[in-house]
């Protein structure tokens, strides 16, 4: 199984994968520029060969890229839509450069669109983002974009998955590369699918499979939810801390339909060493040789007791 976490390239973008695999993570998820910048530059070409002997040496596969989060391409015709497409090209082109195998991005915010309008957008974006890339790199690429669900809150696109799916219905046949999808187990239980519990999660994955086809759901963010079911707040807590709880993910890991994708935390780091203790729990639930359950993490980082926390 492919277990990792989002580490940081700050200094250097092989300093990402050597956090990952000191981690014990063999796959990783990192942004490639400033995720609070519009301007970014072209990743330095050796940082990118001592990236990819790391990822060699330690077989850290896949490796996913998150979108900046100004990116809006929902947004209607203004400044920032023009800024969102440009800045998603970049994201390709870079992703293309350092050779990662997905780029994640959200849908975005169709405020003042109809909720039609809003994905037409979307689909739109991609392709002139797509377009705008440079023809050397766009010859054989194995780079895939992935639609990632949402909390779904206010004007949010991605907290239904059938919004997912007619995006990629109305941009695939514009791409020379495969769109996919990303789920995020928090995203998933505050915009409704309960699966902290056998049943919520046999319904998500009917839904994903009926709706979206597993097939093309690569990668899950794997992370529990400071929230209650169905509050569309997407707050991210540590493994074992939130309404997913520990046996929710030890169900998530082990399912047969899910154990070929590429898991990867998102879980906030309050105290050090929380992302070490969040990659052991999430190892530790789908590898059960050790009798013993992985401690719950409260919000601090530190062993809980408390079966759910309080509603935020």
């Amino acid at each position: 199984m492919r277990i990792g976490i989002h580490t940081s390239t700050a200094g250097a973008l092989e300093k990402a994968a050597i956090k990952a695999s000191e981690l014990g993570a063999n796959t990783f998820q990192i942004f490639s520029a400033s995720p609070r910048m519009w301007r970014a530059k072209a990743p330095d070409p050796e940082q990118i060969r001592r990236l990819h002997q790391h990822r060699e040496r330690h077989d850290l596969t896949p490796l996913v890229i998150h979108d900046s989060y100004l990116i809006n391409l929902a947004a209607s015709e203004s400044l920032i839509r023009q800024k969102s497409i440009d800045g998603f090209r970049g994201e390709l082109e870079r992703a293309l450069l350092i050779g990662a195998e997905y780029l994640v991005t959200h849908p975005g915010n169709y405020k003042g669109l109809s909720i039609e309008e809003g994905m037409f957008n979307v689909a739109e974006a991609i392709a002139l983002a797509w377009r705008g890339v440079d023809p050397a790199l766009r010859k054989k690429p194995k780079l895939s974009i992935l639609l990632e669900n949402t909390a779904g809150a206010g004007a949010q696109l991605g907290g239904k998955l059938h919004e997912l799916s007619m995006i990629r219905e109305a941009v695939q046949p514009y791409m020379d590369i495969p769109i996919g999808y990303c789920l995020d187990t928090c995203h998933c239980y505050v915009s409704g699918f309960d699966i902290a519990h056998e049943s919520g999660l046999a319904a998500l994955i009917e839904r994903a499979s009926q709706t979206l086809g597993l097939q093309h759901v690569p990668v899950i963010h794997a992370n529990d939810a400071k929230a209650a079911l169905n509050s569309h707040v997407d707050r991210h807590a540590n493994i074992g801390a939130g309404y997913i709880g520990l046996e929710g993910f030890r169900r998530i890991l082990n399912h047969p339909e899910l154990r070929n994708k590429a898991f990867i935390l998102e879980t906030p780091v309050d105290q050090p060493g929380d992302d070490l203790r969040n990659v052991t729990a999430l190892k530790e639930l789908v590898f059960p040789k050790k009798r013993s359950t992985p401690k719950k993490l409260s919000r601090s980082g530190r062993s809980a007791g408390r079966r759910m926390p309080r509603s935020t």
